[in-house]
């Protein structure tokens, strides 16, 4: 047993004359440990991606509500009634009647 650590420790089992099959082995879990290290920061980078993805998102519905109650507030009658006034147009005190047309429907 503590034979088999001292030749471990050394790098026996790299130079020996099968060590092929173990260079393999080890060049194939290099392999691996890249491709999973790659993975990983792939996935933090979409997760933080999509973090700042949802703020801006936040902070469009937030400017979507602000412009939306502007433009409420300008539509408002008595909003253009003021506009208005300056250019010395009131509202009618008389409201509007309909006018039917009589005629050929051809």
């Amino acid at each position: 047993m503590r034979k088999g650590m001292l030749d471990i420790l050394k790098g026996k089992f790299l130079v020996s004359d099968d060590s092929v099959k173990n260079w393999r082995f080890i060049l194939f879990a290099s392999f691996l440990a890249v491709i999973m290290i790659s993975s990983a920061h792939n996935a933090d980078r979409k997760v933080h991606e999509l973090a700042k993805l949802n703020n801006r998102v936040l902070e469009l519905r937030s400017e979507f509500v602000d412009v939306r109650t502007k433009v409420q507030q300008v539509r408002l009658e008595s909003h253009i009634t003021s506009k208005v006034e300056s250019m010395g147009l009131k509202p009618s005190l008389n409201p509007p009647k309909k006018i039917k047309v009589v005629g050929d429907n051809k």
